[in-house]
């Protein structure tokens, strides 16, 4: 078996890796991009997206995106408590907005993209080692989708492999060595035939317990309530999912229709404690994971690439490593403001199991507290349609 050589060995090809191959290529950098699946799973897994402004700035910059033309632009939100709706405003707030546009709709983007530009992207290739990233030439070793070994030798290596990643033990010394939390309950998730329930989220927080009414597409919807992370998603009959989501949104009707896909979605948040070690580095869920409360993940991660892509341009172009030094320190101010705003929302929206009367209304005197002043309104939206990229180190 003979080394492949490559620039870059890029381990994951979900929106951090593909992004990261991307603006690397419009600098003159080549990569291999790398995953496990193959490219009907990653395609076809539905998952959630709300983008932030930067994001979708990003992102139609790409030939062939479709994040106006399917993307729908959102300009609030709706936090509803006791009884009421109160809608927080982001273009007023902030000159900002966000759009939803789910993850696997931006996958098949730039999958698409980069084929089209000539990318060396593997599906079904399977990394088993990643060695030498104390050296200047690290290496990753594996099988392919028809099961023959590779080897490829790389100046650098990144880890975008989300949260199970095998280049994580590389740069951090074990899979679970970081910050974690996990918490006392999760989501219920749906997906069903159905018209929009409501042209923006609605975040409920009911004594009845939290629901979220998201959207998918004029005939697609998402929604969620809080639920035990041991809980049976096959085991709720239609029929009682929709009279629980309708007690969770008093006030609310909600358009019902077929429920097609259901699952329980638990609440973890993690921050690795080293984002890069020698000449390999993580980004994205390999690095951290956040609830989805504040919508921050795939946010996140893109903000995780730009920072490295100037770094990884001024080592392999400049020969320059203070931005790959500076990279861990600056990606770690944004994830960890990330990380406050996520346990914020959550705290705020959601009841542990353990809670007392005091906290319920403790509770609704903090949600009162953000939406009758403007600069809790302010705070919030800043928050939700994200703080601005930065872009140097």
């Amino acid at each position: 078996m003979t080394a492949e050589r490559t620039r870059v060995a890029i381990v994951g090809a979900g929106p951090a890796g593909l992004l990261l191959s991307h603006l690397l290529a419009e600098a003159g950098i080549d990569s291999i991009v790398l995953d496990s699946r193959s490219r009907e799973d990653i395609e076809q897994t539905i998952r959630a997206g709300i983008l932030e402004q930067g994001t979708v700035e990003i992102l139609e910059k790409i030939e062939g995106s479709r994040v106006h033309t399917m993307g729908h632009r959102h300009d609030g939100v709706e936090l509803r408590f006791a009884g009421e709706g109160h809608r927080i405003d982001f273009p007023g707030l902030t000159g900002r907005s966000v759009w939803l546009y789910p993850q696997h709709e931006v996958l098949i983007d730039l999958i698409a993209a980069r084929l089209a530009a000539g990318q060396d992207l593997r599906f079904g290739a399977h990394v088993d080692t990643v060695e030498g990233v104390e050296t200047d030439t690290p290496r990753i070793t594996g099988t392919d989708a028809e099961g023959r070994p590779f080897e490829i030798v790389a100046d650098f290596v990144v880890g975008a492999d989300g949260s199970r990643s095998v280049v994580r033990p590389s740069v951090a010394g074990s899979m679970t060595a970081g910050y974690f939390r996990e918490y006392p309950f999760a989501w219920f998730g749906i997906l069903c035939e159905a018209p929009p329930s409501s042209d923006e989220l609605i975040y409920s927080n009911s004594p009845n317990g939290f629901a979220l009414i998201s959207q998918r597409s004029d005939t697609v919807q998402r929604m969620y309530f809080q639920c035990d992370p041991e809980a049976d998603p096959n085991a709720m009959s239609d029929a009682e999912i929709w009279e629980t989501l309708q007690s969770r949104v008093p006030g609310t009707s909600l358009n019902e229709g077929p429920i097609f896909q259901r699952d329980v979605l638990r609440f973890r948040s993690f921050v690795v404690s080293e984002l890069r070690k020698g000449r390999a580095a993580l980004v994205g869920d390999a690095a951290h994971t956040v609830p989805p409360t504040g919508a921050k993940g795939m946010n996140l991660a893109v903000a995780d690439v730009i920072l490295l892509n100037e770094a990884l341009r001024r080592l392999l172009l400049e020969n320059d490593e203070s931005g790959i030094d500076a990279y861990a320190e600056a990606a770690r101010h944004r994830i960890w403001k990330a990380q406050h705003f996520s346990w914020w929302m959550t705290s705020m929206l959601h009841l542990s199991p353990e809670s007392t009367e005091f906290d319920r209304y403790r509770q609704l005197g903090e949600l009162h507290a953000v939406v009758e002043s403007e600069a809790g309104r302010r705070y919030l939206a800043e928050c939700y349609t994200g703080w601005p990229f930065r872009t140097t180190l």
